[in-house]
Parts: C-alpha cells; structure tokens; sequence
C-alpha cells in the first residue's frame, strides 16, 4: 500500500508585524534592505505581508529554478504586475499570458536573432558616439538622464527602424512617468484608483496619452510608405504590421500599440540602469577603471568598436557583469500561482503571491566572495561553470526570460566600450535607490566627465 502524499500545513517563518498595517512600513523605510534581512534572517523561503499582500519570498537558487523553469506553467505575473503596469502595457509581451504569449513572443522573436544584434551594433556604436560628442570635458552631467536618451534612441532606430530625436524628449518623459507611477503603486498602504485626480495620476494619463500619440505615428508613418513595409523585413514594427492570422486578418491596432510601448519601456529602462550603475562603479574603482582601458587601448586602438571586436573584450564584458550583479536592473522577479505548489517544506496555493529578488541572490556571500566589492575578474570560465545556475539572473530565466537578453548585453558592451576609451567619469555623490518594477535611482546621478 502506497503513502498518502505529505501535505504542509505550517506558514513560512518570517518578520512580525504590526495589526492592519502588518510589514508596509517595515518594508517602505528601506525595501533592499528589508529584503536582504529577511533572507537572512528567515531562510530560503520567508513570508511577509505588505499593503495587505502576503508573499513568499525565495532567497534559494534551486528554488527561484523551480518557480521561473520546472514549474514555470504554474505561475503567471499576477494581479499585482498588472496593477502597476497593465494600464499603460496593455497585453504586449510583458504582460500577457498563455498562449497568446506565445504567439506574441514568437513572432518578435526574428527581431532578435543573432543577424540581427550584428546588424544593430553598428547604429549602437553610432548613437553612442553621437551622444558623446555632446559632452564638454570637464563638466557635469546627469548620466542616467544620458543613458536613458541613448537607449530609447537606439531601440526605436533598431528595433522599429525609426529616428525619434525630435521625439525623444517626450518619449522620455512619459516613460519616466510611467515607471514614477508604477513606483508608487507597487505595494503602497492605500489604493488611490486613477480616476481620482491626483498630481501623480493627471501626469500619468498624459504620459499615456503622448505614448500613444507617439506610437500611432510610427504606425501610420509605416502604413503611409514613411519607411518600407516589406514582409521580409525583421524589424518590430514591419513584423507586427504583415503579420496574418490563419484566416487572413491582421493585428488589431491595439495589440501592435501595446507591443511598441512595451518594447519601448522594457527596451531601454534596464539597459540604461546597468550602463549608469556600471560607469558609477567604474568612477569608484580606479584600478578595474585602468585595466578596462588598458584592454580597450590594446584591442581598439582608438578605434570604434565593432561587433567583431567583441570577442577580444573579455574584461569589458565582466565588467557589465559584474555591474549588473551587483546592481541588478531588474532588482526583483514576483509571480502569482495560479496552480497549487510546494516551495521546500511550504505549500503554496492558487493567488499566492512569489518573489525572487536578484538584489539578495546576486549579493549571497554563500556564492560570492565579498559580494559588495567590485570585482569584475571574479567572472571566470571556472567560476561561473560552479555557480548554481539561479545565482545570477539579471534576466530572469525559463520561457519568460528577457526576449531582449542578447540585444541588451551587446548594447552595454559597446556602449561601454565606446565611452570608456575616450571619457572618464567621477561621480559626484554616493547612489540612492527608488525600487519599483526596476532597480531605479534616487534622484539624479551626476558625474564629472573627462576626455582622456
């Protein structure tokens, strides 16, 4: 006679609260923090309740594993990912489910293959020196607000095949809108419905407005013969624009709106954050500074980088890993169960809400020596061949790991590459976070910059 499977019935271990309120307050003083305690405190798998949410969190590589990879089917990004950014997204990639995800996914999928990126390096390389010829030696510059313009510019120019510099100090706003909006939304003690008309919530509905404004030109532009609609063309827009369902129809405008703007968000917001993060370290660490420019003179020459240098660019490239390790743009990964699930000796039940965050994993002194130094040499061949698979994952993993993954690390790499060998950058004061869907920062992050 077989055993009746084992069913746990105990909650996870995890911080007491306070009535009503529970951990809000706990968690808004300071969330990396707080998030970092609980892990180490509570184990691999805590509980928490924030703005009347309860969630798991999992501080386990083999554990996120389970949730992002063996069990992906049961787990979907939730109400609370729609909540912050449904509105604005709509049902592009980010957010939708199922298997129209799928379909989605796969048909955007040609936009990133690998003839692709080698095709994008080009204007990467381009953009990025046509920003630095803004820049004055010596003087002051907020360079996130910098690597946020170069990342919207390049991902409008690869991805849809469109020059937005006219348009980009809009595009960049309402984006910033978005995410100032989704930061706020996330986990706050009261629901405020966007109805109400809140300085927050008027700035918001008119970032929608002028993204929409924004995207339904591109779209018109392309149908009108304002850029070529060829069928065997790669680029989002034309992807989007041919496409035909088995019984002939096309994509509703709607759909191909929500794809643009999620591609426009989620193209550049992350790429932008590690390249500010990354020279931030850089302007701290004078000595990986040296050997990155060391490599960059020896390979490059003063020449511009291209794709086919890449290969010759190990340290460059763990230095961007690195930076994102220790910085993770995406600073967190929260799913919902939709199905029942054990996680360790806890069971997890349909609603349930999960969180892995990248900013605990990344920084475990149980995987990284001295996880707060930044040392870009670390990123052996060896070192990462005995890494557990989950304890880096700037990009997520499983089916829904970043479509853009590849798309992203080239860009940092040649942007990097490109800035590093003719600017230094000396940063003006220590980094202050402002965590929402990414790891963003606390106002503004000046640094001096100095031709070589």
């Amino acid at each position: 006679m077989s055993e009746a499977p084992q069913t746990h019935t105990e909650q996870p271990p995890g911080p007491s609260g306070v009535p009503v309120v529970h951990n809000t307050f706990q968690y808004a003083d300071d969330p990396l923090e707080f998030i970092t305690g609980v892990a180490r405190e509570y184990g691999p798998v805590a509980e928490y309740n924030i703005g009347g949410m309860s969630f798991y969190q999992v501080s386990d590589p083999e554990l996120v594993e389970h949730v992002l990879v063996h069990e992906n089917q049961k787990y979907i990004k939730g109400e609370l990912f729609q909540e912050s950014l449904g509105t604005v997204l709509g049902d592009g990639l980010l957010t939708s489910e199922g298997e129209f995800w799928r379909q989605q996914r796969h048909l955007m999928q040609p936009s990133f293959l690998p003839q692709m990126l080698e095709r994008y390096s080009e204007i990467m390389v381009e953009y990025t020196e046509r920003m630095l010829s803004s820049w004055e030696d010596g003087e002051t510059r907020d360079i996130h607000e910098d690597m946020m313009s170069l990342t919207v510019e390049i991902a409008a120019k690869t991805l849809f095949d469109v020059d937005i510099r006219e348009e980009e100090s809009a595009v960049g706003d309402a984006l910033e809108t978005v995410m100032d909006y989704s930061s706020v939304s996330m986990r706050r003690p009261v629901d405020v419905p966007q109805w109400v008309p809140t300085p927050l919530n008027r700035r918001y509905k008119q970032a929608l407005s002028d993204l929409t404004e924004v995207v339904g030109s591109i779209i018109e532009d392309r149908r009108n013969g304002d850029g070529d609609l060829d069928p065997e063309s790669n680029d989002i827009v034309s992807l989007l624009l041919t496409f035909r369902d088995e019984d002939g129809n096309p994509l509703p405008d709607e759909q191909i709106r929500d794809e643009l703007v999620t591609i426009l968000l989620a193209g550049h917001e992350t790429t932008a954050l590690a390249l500010t993060y990354t020279l931030h370290l850089l302007g701290t660490n004078q000595e990986q500074a040296d050997t990155l420019r060391e490599e960059l003179d020896s390979v490059l020459d003063g020449d511009s980088p291209s794709f086919g240098d890449l290969d010759d660019l190990p340290y460059t490239e763990q230095v961007i890993t690195e930076g994102m390790r220790i910085y993770p743009p995406v600073w967190e990964l929260v799913r919902e169960a939709a199905e029942p699930d054990t996680l360790g000796d806890y069971d997890i039940e349909p609603g349930q809400t999960v969180s892995a965050q990248q900013w605990v994993i990344h920084r475990d002194p149980r995987f990284y020596d001295d996880p707060l130094e930044f040392r870009p040499s670390r990123w052996t061949s060896e070192f990462k061949r005995d890494l557990p698979k989950f304890a880096y994952f700037p990009f997520g993993g499983g089916p829904r790991r970043c479509i853009g993954d590849r798309f992203a690390l080239l860009e940092a790499r040649l942007a990097l590459a490109t800035i590093a060998q003719s600017w230094t950058v000396d940063p003006t004061h220590e980094l202050e976070f402002d965590p929402s869907i990414t790891l963003r920062p606390e106002g503004t992050v000046e640094m001096v910059v100095n031709r070589r």
